[in-house]
């Protein structure tokens, strides 16, 4: 494959970058990601990112400047501020050791778990943005919408307009009940794929990708995971350890101890049908059919729409 402009100069780039920190440089370099929404690329221990078109350079200053502020949490950017590179804001990262994929077991559950309580009980400074993570999944929804339409799509858009609005990015996100006033910092997009080790390849765990963080409702940085848990793909063990662990912390998402449901619900939904909306599209783009993975959660989803949400509030499943 032919590399395009922004993934060849942004290679340039990390390599200066790169030999700038470290002049015996051992010139080690990957391409880490390459898709429309964000190129990342490394060369030895520094990594460079070109965001998403169109994204509001002012919103990502704002997250970087976060970040730079909490390196007990997030992994701090080498720069303060993004550059551009063919109209793409770039930032420059150290290299951070990330999950091991093949090793499951080892997953740092309650080191996620802990690394989002201390987000959420960190005092937002002023003029962050909103966490996008509803807005994901509104335009998770909006690539099914222009997806040619499957036998699994009607599941997965009844589950969808069973949400209450601010779910689906139409209406400011709501107080909920038992959980601190906002605003509350949330990373927006929490996955295993946004930890590493730094220094690597044994330092603390930190959170990476900030192009979601923001102020909102702490419960969708829980979502994902709870929403694995419902699906029945995250074992209820593995889904104990994040949820006490996060508790332990201290995390505001959910009560100290009981039910989390009521808080979790609609946000796990959300999730769901993000995941699902996705899985169509890749299917649909690759004309392949659906995995046993990707078919839980479209049947997820289906069962949401025989039991909808009390809307609103999130109450129990």
């Amino acid at each position: 494959m032919t590399p395009t402009p922004v993934l060849s100069d942004l290679t340039t780039r990390a390599k200066a970058r790169a030999h700038s920190r470290t002049p015996t440089c051992p010139c080690g370099a990957a391409t880490l990601t390459d898709r429309p929404d964000g190129t990342v690329v490394r060369h030895a221990d520094t990594v460079a990112k070109a965001h998403a078109p169109n994204t509001d350079p002012s919103e990502l200053t704002a997250r970087l400047t976060l970040a730079a502020t909490l390196p007990d949490v997030l992994l701090p950017p080498l720069t303060p501020a993004p550059t551009d590179l063919h109209g793409r804001l770039v930032t420059f990262w150290p290299y951070g050791a990330p999950v091991d994929p093949d090793d499951p077991d080892a997953a740092p559950w309650e080191e996620a778990a802990t690394l989002l309580a201390r987000l959420h009980r960190t005092p937002a400074p002023p003029g962050l943005p909103p966490m996008r993570g509803p807005a994901k999944a509104a335009r998770a929804i909006a690539r099914l919408n222009a997806t040619a339409p499957q036998p699994a799509t009607a599941p997965v858009l009844r589950a969808w307009s069973a949400l209450p609005a601010w779910a689906r990015a139409e209406a400011p996100m709501p107080d909920f009940p038992g959980q601190r006033p906002f605003p509350t910092l949330c990373h927006g997009d929490l996955h295993l794929g946004q930890l590493v080790r730094h220094p690597a390849p044994d330092g603390p765990w930190l959170l990476i990708d900030v192009d979601d963080l923001g102020i909102g409702a702490p419960a969708w940085d829980l979502a994902r995971p709870a929403a694995w848990y419902a699906c029945g793909l995250l074992p209820p063990d593995e889904w104990t350890r994040f949820l006490t662990a996060y508790r332990t912390a201290g995390g505001p998402a959910v009560p100290a101890d009981g039910d989390p449901w009521p808080a979790l619900d609609v946000a796990a939904r959300a999730l769901t049908v993000q995941t699902a909306a996705l899985a169509i599209v890749k299917a649909t783009a690759a004309d392949r059919p659906l995995d046993d993975v990707q078919q839980a959660v479209i049947d997820a989803c289906a069962r949401m729409g025989s039991v909808p949400p009390e809307l609103g509030q999130g109450h129990a499943k």
